[in-house]
């Protein structure tokens, strides 16, 4: 078993998430019925022997899945789910990629699988969870992070010039933030090791002959974030030239949010994540250098 499979399937669920599984469990099984109002927030920290912002982000998780609805001064109230899918309404990529990853990372061996155009979204992202490993307010065992691109040799699809496909520049600038994007991200996490914030950190890159039409994140094996990259058209500078191209932007992009916690469904869509990501990870990809 590699590395990263191990801390994909030994990662402990966080405190919140185990208290979010455990009320839903009581929900689903009718232990709380609909309209009933849990118990709360104080009563629940006692409970579970946890901080009340641990309940707080548990109730939030329910809240997300349309178990509760929670507002301040009224407590938590089950809702009706028939004919509902339960799941949140999906989010903008900048948000709630943050937001996944800053509870992914409280877990003891964090697991990151990414397939994005640029990794400018995840770099956004990413700086949520590490700014509380730099305060020491949690402190992973582990990160293994395989991150896979587009190959900067391939003629993809897009960036393409507006009316000149064939000009070679919108790539040649799509290759220079690629670059510049990753190797940002990879000298982030190689600092927590060499400062000893976590003690084993593991970034692996490499690229695809593939353009990308979506985005996906598989979180310690246990969530999937997925959305579309839409076409725009927009102007942008490259050298001392503006041109107008056919372009994607990801930190716009709409994620939806899949967990093994989400029933048969949720949990045949994380696992299709992995299996589709591992298949271009172990045939067509190739190692990306970053140093040249």
């Amino acid at each position: 078993m590699s590395p990263h499979d191990s801390a994909v399937h030994d990662a402990p669920v966080p405190p919140y998430r185990r208290i979010a599984e455990e009320l839903r469990a009581a929900i689903d099984t009718g232990q709380y019925a609909v309209g009933d109002q849990l118990p709360t927030q104080s009563s629940l920290s006692r409970h579970f022997d946890v901080a009340r912002t641990t309940v707080q982000r548990a109730l939030k998780e329910l809240w997300e899945g349309g178990y509760i609805d929670s507002q301040r001064g009224r407590g938590a109230y089950v809702l009706d789910r028939s004919g509902r899918s339960g799941r949140s309404r999906p989010k903008v990529a900048r948000s709630e990629l943050a937001d996944r990853l800053d509870a992914a990372f409280e877990a003891e061996h964090v697991a990151l699988d990414a397939f994005c155009i640029t990794s400018e979204t995840l770099n956004t992202a990413v700086q949520k969870p590490l700014s509380r490993i730099w305060s020491r307010e949690i402190g992973p065992a582990s990160i293994a992070v395989r991150l896979l691109l587009p190959s900067p040799t391939a003629r993809i699809a897009l960036p393409q010039l507006v009316g000149d496909p064939a000009d070679a520049r919108p790539l040649q600038r799509l290759r220079q933030l690629v670059h510049s994007h990753a190797l940002t991200f990879q000298n982030k996490l190689a600092e927590l090791a060499d400062l000893d914030l976590v003690p084993d950190v593991s970034v692996e890159i490499r690229s695809v002959p593939i353009t990308p039409v979506q985005k996906l994140y598989v979180l310690n094996g246990k969530e999937a974030l997925s959305g579309y990259y839409n076409v725009i058209k927009r102007a942008v500078t490259y050298g001392d030239e503006t041109m107008e191209i056919f372009d994607v932007l990801g930190l716009q992009a709409t994620l939806f949010h899949y967990s093994d916690t989400d029933g048969q469904y949720g949990a045949d869509y994380v696992k299709q994540s992995l299996e589709w990501f591992d298949s271009y990870w172990s045939t067509l990809a190739q190692p990306l250098t970053l140093f040249e």
